[in-house]
C-alpha cells in the first residue's frame, strides 16, 4: 500500500527553516486511525516535546472523532506518544535543546501504518519570510519564461 499524505502543516514550511527530517510512528486508538485515514487531522500549532519520561510526545494535534464510531470519543487534542528508535529519539532531543530550535510535525502519512514526518526547525524572522516570498516569486517567473 502506497503512502498517502493525509495532512500537511504548510504554515510550518513558511514560518520555519526546516533543518532536518525524521519519520516516526504514532500511538493511536482504533477510531483515531480511521479518522486519520479519512483525513480528519489538523497539524496547525502542533509541536513535539520531550518530557522527562524519555518518550517523545506530540502535542496540539487535533484528530476529529470518527463519525461512525459507536464508543465514546477520545479527546480530539490529547497528547500522543511518538514511536521512535533510541538513536533517532536522542538525535531529535539534542536538536530541540539548542536555542531557537524546535521539532514540528510537517506531514501525516497513511500506509499500512500511520506515520508522522517530523522536522527540526528554526523560526524565521519577518524579513526572512519576505525574502522567501520574493525568491519564490522570482523562481515562478523564471519557470514561466518571464523577465525578472
Amino acid at each position: 500500500m502506497a503512502h498517502k499524505i493525509v495532512a500537511q502543516n504548510r504554515r510550518a514550511r513558511f514560518d520555519y527553516d526546516l533543518l532536518d527530517t525524521a519519520e516516526a510512528g504514532i500511538a493511536l486508538t482504533g477510531q483515531e486511525v480511521k479518522a486519520c485515514r479519512a483525513g480528519q487531522v489538523n497539524l496547525s500549532g502542533a509541536y513535539v516535546s520531550f518530557p522527562r519520561t524519555g518518550a517523545a510526545v506530540l502535542r496540539h494535534v487535533t484528530i476529529t472523532p470518527y463519525k461512525h464510531a459507536s464508543n465514546v470519543a477520545e479527546a480530539p487534542e490529547r497528547d500522543r506518544t511518538l514511536l521512535l528508535g533510541a538513536t533517532e529519539l536522542k538525535r531529535l532531543r539534542e536538536a530541540s535543546e539548542q536555542q531557537g530550535v524546535t521539532v514540528l510535525p510537517i506531514e501525516v502519512r497513511a500506509g499500512r501504518f500511520i506515520k508522522v514526518v517530523l522536522a527540526v526547525a528554526r523560526g524565521r524572522k519577518k524579513v526572512d519570510k519576505r525574502q522567501a516570498i520574493r525568491r519564490k516569486d522570482i523562481e515562478k517567473r523564471l519557470r514561466k519564461g518571464e523577465e525578472v
